[in-house]
C-alpha cells in the first residue's frame, strides 16, 4: 500500500478499530507513566491529561493529524531543578510542596508554544529558527541528560540486578526487536524488571489491595492552581526561569515530530493544518496538564512507529487510545499498581533514558553538521555545557536576590544571547530534513 494512503478506520469495523486504539495506548504507556514515576507527579492525572491533551491537539489541528500526546522527558530536569532549589533556604519545601511550583513553570513553557506559533505566522519559520540553531539546542539537550545522570545511578544502587535487567531488556528490544516490540522497549524493560523484582520479593502490593477501583484522577492541593492560595512569588519566578528555557528544546522536538509524521503518512502537516496549529495544540495540552499537576505533553514517536507498522493513518484510531487513557485515569487501583514499580526498575530505565537524551543532543549537532572549526560555535557550546553541569553539581543554583537560576536556565540564556550577538550565524531551517527532525527524546 502506498505511503500516502490513509485508511478510513471505520471501514475496518468497530472491533478492529478498538484493537488498533488499544495498540496505540500500549505503545505510549511505558514512556508516559515513567515520567510521573521519576518526578513524583500524579500517575492518574498523567493518564487523564495525556488523553485530554491528545483530544485538544486533534481539535486544534482540524482532526487531521494522527498524533498521540504523552509525557515529555525533556522537562524531567526542570522538575528536579525546581525541587532542589525549593528544598534549600529560604524556601525549605518538600517535594510535594515544590512540584506545584514547577508545574507553573511548565505552564508558562506551554504558553511559549503560542508565542513561537505567532512568530512563525508573522516572520516565517526560517527567520525565527535562526535564533534557535543546533549549536544552542544540541548542547542544551546534552546538558539535560548529564545533569540528571546522578539521580539515575542513585536509584540503580537500590538493587543493581533489577536495574541491569531493565537495561538489558531495553537494549535487546530496541536493537533486535521486531514490530511492536521494537517500538515499546521501555515498557518491555519495565515489565521484565518488574517481574524479576516480584520474584525476588521486592514489591509490596498492600497499597494496591487498599486502593479504590474508581476515584478522581487528581487532588486540588497537588495542582499549580493551589499555589495561588498562598503564593511565594520569588519561587514562582524562579520556577518559570528554571523551566522556560527547556521549551526551546521541546519546540524543536515538536517540529521534528511533525516532519516525521508527515513523512510516515505522506501528508504535509506543516502546511495543512499548519505548524502554527500543531504548536498551539501541543502548547495548550502542556499548559492544561501542568495546571492540574500532570507532566508536560509532547507528540510521541512510539505512536508514529505504530502508524508505520499498521499503515492505518486515520486520526480516529488515535482518539480511541486517548479515550482509553482517560478511562484508565479514573481507576486509582491501576495507578497504584503502576506506582509499586521498584526504585531500581525506575533507575535502570532512567539510566538509559538520560543517556539517550544526551545522545539526542549529540545527534542534533552531528546531523546538522555544526562547524566546530568556528570559534563562535566552540565558545557557545563550551559555555552552555560548563555552566549547566558546573552549577548543577556545584552550588545547585545561582541567585539574584531571592530569585534563583538553575544551571540549565543560565546555560540556555547564555547560549541564546551569544548566538544572537556573535557574528557568523549560518543555520538555515528547512535545508536538511534529517537535521531538522534530529531532536526526538523518545527511545
Amino acid at each position: 500500500m502506498a505511503n500516502n494512503a490513509v485508511f478510513d478506520a471505520r471501514s475496518l469495523g468497530a472491533p478492529k478499530m478498538a484493537v488498533l486504539g488499544l495498540q496505540h495506548l500500549f505503545a505510549m504507556f511505558g514512556a508516559t507513566v515513567l515520567v510521573p514515576m521519576i518526578t513524583g507527579l500524579s500517575m492518574s492525572a498523567t493518564l487523564l491529561f495525556a488523553g485530554l491533551g491528545t483530544l485538544i491537539f486533534h481539535f486544534l489541528t482540524k482532526l487531521k493529524v494522527p498524533a498521540f500526546l504523552g509525557s515529555s522527558f525533556a522537562f524531567i530536569g526542570g522538575y528536579a531543578g525546581v525541587v532542589q532549589i525549593a528544598s534549600e533556604a529560604p524556601y525549605g519545601l518538600t517535594m510535594s510542596q515544590a512540584l506545584p511550583y514547577a508545574c507553573i513553570g511548565v505552564f508558562c513553557a506551554g504558553l511559549m508554544y503560542f508565542v513561537l506559533a505567532a512568530l512563525f505566522a508573522v516572520f516565517g519559520t526560517r527567520r525565527v529558527m535562526r535564533f534557535f540553531p543546533p549549536i544552542v539546542t544540541g548542547p542544551v539537550i546534552i546538558a539535560i541528560g548529564l545533569t540528571l545522570s546522578g539521580s539515575a545511578i542513585n536509584s540503580c544502587t537500590d538493587n543493581w540486578w533489577i536495574a541491569l535487567a531493565a537495561i538489558l531488556i531495553i537494549i535487546v528490544c530496541n536493537i533486535w526487536g521486531r514490530g511492536m516490540i521494537k517500538i515499546i522497549p521501555i515498557l518491555m524493560g519495565v515489565i521484565g524488571s518488574y517481574i524479576l523484582a516480584c520474584c525476588l520479593g521486592k514489591v509490596d502490593f498492600s497499597a494496591v489491595r487498599d486502593a479504590a477501583w474508581i476515584g478522581l484522577p487528581f487532588k486540588m492541593q497537588d495542582t499549580a492552581i493551589a499555589v495561588f492560595k498562598s503564593p511565594n512569588w520569588s519561587l514562582i519566578l524562579t520556577a518559570i526561569i528554571t523551566i522556560l528555557p527547556i521549551s526551546l528544546a521541546t519546540m524543536v522536538e515538536h517540529i521534528g515530530d511533525m516532519c516525521a509524521i508527515s513523512s510516515t503518512t505522506g501528508r504535509d502537516y506543516l502546511s495543512d493544518p499548519g505548524l502554527h496549529r500543531t504548536l498551539m495544540g501541543d502548547g495548550l495540552a502542556t499548559a492544561l496538564a501542568s495546571a492540574f499537576g500532570a507532566p508536560a505533553n509532547t507528540t510521541y514517536g512510539e505512536n508514529t512507529g505504530v502508524l508505520n507498522i499498521t499503515q492505518v493513518f486515520d486520526p480516529r484510531v488515535i482518539r480511541i487510545a486517548a479515550v482509553l487513557a482517560i478511562l484508565l485515569s479514573f481507576c486509582p487501583k491501576f495507578a497504584t499498581a503502576v506506582s509499586t514499580m521498584p526504585t531500581a526498575t525506575v533507575g535502570g530505565v532512567s539510566l538509559v533514558l538520560y543517556g539517550m537524551i544526551s545522545a539526542v543532543g549529540i545527534r542534533n549537532v552531528v546531523e546538522n553538521k555544526v562547524d566546530f572549526t568556528k570559534s563562535r560555535n566552540v565558545i557557545i557550546a563550551a559555555l552552555i555545557l560548563v555552566l549547566a553541569i558546573g552549577i548543577a553539581y556545584g552550588p545547585g543554583s545561582v541567585g539574584i536576590g531571592a530569585v534563583k537560576f538553575s544551571g540549565l536556565a543560565v546555560a540556555a540564556i547564555v547560549g541564546i544571547v551569544l548566538n544572537a550577538i556573535l557574528p557568523g550565524k549560518d543555520y538555515e531551517f528547512g535545508k536538511d530534513l534529517k537535521g531538522d527532525s534530529s531532536v526526538n527524546f523518545e527511545i
